[in-house]
């Protein structure tokens, strides 16, 4: 097996990405001795970069290879929403003659659509650069643990 790429603090999370390339974990009871000297240096002010961490696991064990798969929901969200909003305007001004140019929704529907598409721009360059890094080092996408010849 070779080695896992540990960044950060990401070595709290040795178990969920050893199991994520194909390893099978296990947990072994151990005893440990109290502190004989010092202060551990361990408090709430690295709790931050733990949930940080944390949050970064989630996102490269879940969407790491298919990153149009969290963008691409996300840009259609936004997309449509902006748009929905858009034609209520639109059937406001237009059944009743209303003013909507000085509305707040007009520009908030503007912005769901532009944030929409650049969602869905950031997933798809996500794609190139996850294809691109797989094919340009000869990794494999996943790993076949036994092959079965019938």
């Amino acid at each position: 097996m070779r080695g896992i790429n540990l960044y950060g603090e990401l070595h709290r999370f040795i178990p969920a990405i050893a199991s994520w390339q194909g390893v099978a974990v296990a947990e072994i009871p151990v005893h440990h001795e109290a502190r004989k000297f010092g202060k551990s240096k361990y408090g709430i002010s690295r709790t931050l970069r733990v949930v940080l961490d944390l949050l970064t696991v989630r996102f490269l064990l879940s969407y790491g290879t298919r990153p149009m798969q969290i963008f691409g929901l996300m840009g259609l969200i936004s997309f449509g929403s902006g748009l929905l909003i858009g034609l209520y305007l639109t059937w406001i001004k237009l059944a009743y003659g209303a003013a909507i140019a000085d509305r707040p929704l007009l520009l908030m529907s503007i912005l769901l659509i532009v944030l929409g598409a650049q969602f869905v721009s950031m997933g798809l360059l996500g794609e190139l650069i996850v294809r691109t890094y797989y094919e340009t080092q000869s990794k494999p996408i996943y790993v076949v643990r036994e092959e079965i010849n019938t």
